[in-house]
């Protein structure tokens, strides 16, 4: 096989400095239109294809962009990469895109990764706190945005769902119902997301005197996971079950709902009213249509673009923290079979947006 030809070959055939062909394909307006032509030409017929990777080592960042989520088999994080990757391509750049699963220790490596591929920034839903990697990070050049999480400090930017008045929505909305004896499923509480949902939920019940609110564990924030609660909830007596059900996710409340329906047992919203969180695609589809609480997927991928741009033209940022509202959407698994047919809202997404110096 032929080598490639480079862009010594390309000088050569034109006739011009190595340094001539560096100015046509990085600084044209320093050429003439003559020289420039006779440069493209021997490009053409030599079929010369620029080194992007020996440029970005000179350059010391690449056009690529970092970005690291929690699940990226998550529905709800799918459509905010989706998102991220159309707005970075209307900016000429692209994202790679990390996967920790939940493992700070993954999530080191990625960014280990993306520091050594010189991203232009990095994006990132962290697991736990990572301030000490994103100071490291900073200190290299490399600015940092938080996704889906708000920053605990005034160093970063970040854009966020307030998962607190989510939490709160969705436990006052099956206390509305006449729920009285709720139960909270959700992953581990380390999780901030969980954690501000719990709280949100806990706010509401504490409204209501003779409400309560049992916190189930959950193996995970899959749909498997859910199958493993609900499984345990469907071998508990009558007078022991929840009649509300609030579900960190819509992964976990999908499962719930499987082992809830598969004996036909226990009818939803009848014996047990169901409720997730993210309102994925597959919510509304479900067996039993599933009331959710709908985060801005598309924006939150947009603004974390939107979020590091300004960080990337300035020299001392402004740090914004953006806060989405989510909003309520109510179907079939609260709201009884007269919701069937329609769904209803109620919240908002309207972002507030936060500065921090």
């Amino acid at each position: 096989m032929s080598r490639s030809a480079s862009i010594k070959d390309v000088a050569n055939h034109a006739r011009v400095a190595v340094g001539t062909v560096s100015n046509v394909l990085n600084y044209p307006d320093r050429v003439s239109q003559r020289t420039k032509d006779r440069v493209l030409q021997a490009i053409d017929e030599l079929g010369f294809v620029r080194n992007d990777a020996a440029r970005q080592l000179r350059a010391g960042h690449s056009r690529t962009i970092g970005l690291i989520v929690l699940d990226v088999g998550n529905p709800f994080f799918t459509s905010v990469v989706r998102a991220a990757e159309d707005a970075a391509a209307l900016q000429g750049s692209a994202v790679l895109l990390g996967d920790s699963g939940h493992d700070a220790g993954r999530e080191s490596n990625y960014i280990d990764l993306f520091q050594e591929q010189r991203v232009q920034g990095l994006l990132i839903s962290p697991v736990g706190d990572v301030t000490e990697r994103l100071d490291q990070l900073r200190e290299r050049g490399v600015p940092t945005v938080l996704v889906d999480r708000l920053a605990d400090e005034a160093k970063y930017s970040s854009v966020s769902v307030d998962d607190d008045a989510g939490g709160y929505l969705a436990a006052r909305h099956l206390l509305d119902t006449g729920r009285r004896r709720l139960a909270f499923v959700g992953g581990p509480t380390s999780i901030r997301q969980v954690e501000d949902r719990l709280q949100g939920a806990q706010r509401a019940v504490a409204e209501v005197p003779d409400a309560s609110l049992e916190i189930l564990d959950s193996a995970g924030q899959t749909v498997l996971a859910g199958r493993g609660v609900g499984d345990q909830l469907v071998r508990r007596a009558a007078g022991e079950l929840p009649d509300g059900v609030f579900c960190a996710n819509d992964l976990l409340a999908l499962g719930v709902m499987q082992s809830l329906t598969m004996l036909h047992t226990l009818r939803i919203p009848e014996d047990i009213a169901l409720i997730g969180y993210d309102d994925i695609d597959f919510a509304v589809s479900a067996v039993v249509p599933l009331s959710s609480i709908r985060q801005p997927t598309e924006a939150l991928g947009r603004t974390a673009i939107e979020l590091l741009a300004e960080e990337l033209d300035s020299d001392k940022p402004r740090h914004r923290a953006v806060i989405f509202t989510p909003e309520l959407v109510v179907r079939q698994s609260t709201a009884g079979p007269e919701g069937s047919s329609a769904e209803t809202r109620s919240g908002s997404s309207e972002e507030a947006a936060a500065t921090a110096g």
